[in-house]
């Protein structure tokens, strides 16, 4: 009882003061679309991404989030552009590498999300589609719009949350006896400026708060809205090395600004490995390779630098993704 206490106490803790009301990711470098919905579709083909994370593993209830994502050009998916499935290209023998990002041309996009994210006794289910259009500003570069519309589902798990004394807690018994599950409407949008070895992105979510919502439940979870910034640009050494320092910064009304900066190194375009910080909170390792010219796959190691680090082993993070014509 004491450590489910201790666990409440801190995972609650780090919510307020954070004000994050969003699941972390590590792995953002690899994984744009999680961040920026302007980013569906800079790959000429189908990217599907799988991924699943606990946070604070050690504490009962810890948070712990789940995600499965795809996007693709429209061209691709209404089958226009025939190169991507021409069959003598499926069992090619060529080198496997990271694959590029489509530039030089416009393009239209479409994707879909679903995340569910639990921490303690609140839990969140989302789901959500896109639609980005993709713009050239020469050969090298383009800038996409992208814009999320969707659906959030959130919800108190009674039987997760610590009470001291049920009777008198007069928030936990509303909770309890509004059933405590909203559905709200949920629209964000950004930009993403990008080649094959630059980009930057800026991205905004929970545009409209808690504005349309319906359900069973009345107490209001109190939606905010936040903003992201991500930029980063690959230097290459030679054919077979490249670093790519990148940084991102997340905002959320009333709190500070969060500071996070990554290093990758790629080798031969296939293997990687990138180290982040973030600001008063991580160290982040991270491992991954593209396995095949179908497979790609990532891992990482977050060790808290906040004073949960004492109760908790860590966070770890596991990223799948599949490319469907790549």
């Amino acid at each position: 009882m004491m450590k489910k206490l201790l666990s409440g106490i801190l995972i609650l803790g780090s919510v307020f003061v954070n004000a994050q009301q969003l699941p972390q990711i590590s792995q953002y470098l690899r994984n744009q679309y999680m961040l920026n919905p302007a980013a569906a579709g800079v790959y000429d083909f189908t990217d599907i991404t799988m991924g699943g994370r606990l946070q604070w593993v050690g504490l009962v209830d810890a948070p712990k989030t789940s995600y499965l994502a795809f996007s693709a050009p429209l061209d691709v998916l209404t089958g226009k552009n025939k190169t991507i499935y021409n069959p003598g290209l499926r069992n090619s023998s060529g080198v496997i590498k990271n694959p590029e990002v489509g530039t030089g041309k416009f393009k239209q996009a479409l994707g879909a999300q679903i995340v569910a994210d639990q921490f303690g006794a609140f839990r969140k289910v989302g789901f959500s589609g896109t639609y980005a259009i993709h713009l050239p500003i020469n050969s090298k570069y383009n800038l996409s719009f992208g814009t999320n519309l969707g659906l959030n589902n959130h919800s108190f798990l009674s039987d997760r949350a610590v009470v001291a004394n049920v009777g008198s807690d007069n928030t936990y018994n509303e909770y309890v006896a509004n059933n405590s599950s909203v559905n709200v409407m949920n629209i964000s949008a950004g930009l993403y400026f990008y080649s094959d070895d630059l980009f930057i992105g800026i991205a905004a979510d929970q545009l409209t708060k808690d504005m349309i919502k319906f359900g069973s439940g009345t107490p209001n979870f109190d939606p905010r809205m936040h903003y992201n910034l991500t930029a980063g640009y690959k230097i290459k050494f030679g054919t077979d090395f490249s670093l790519t320092p990148a940084a991102l910064v997340k905002y959320v009304m009333p709190t500070n600004p969060i500071y996070e900066g990554s290093l990758q190194f790629e080798y031969k375009e296939r293997f990687w490995a990138a180290v982040s910080y973030r600001h008063t909170d991580a160290f982040v390792g991270m491992l991954g390779m593209t396995v095949s010219n179908k497979i790609k796959i990532g891992y990482s190691y977050d060790y808290s630098l906040s004073h949960i680090n004492t109760y908790s082993s860590g966070g770890h993070e596991l990223v799948l993704g599949i490319m469907l014509g790549n």
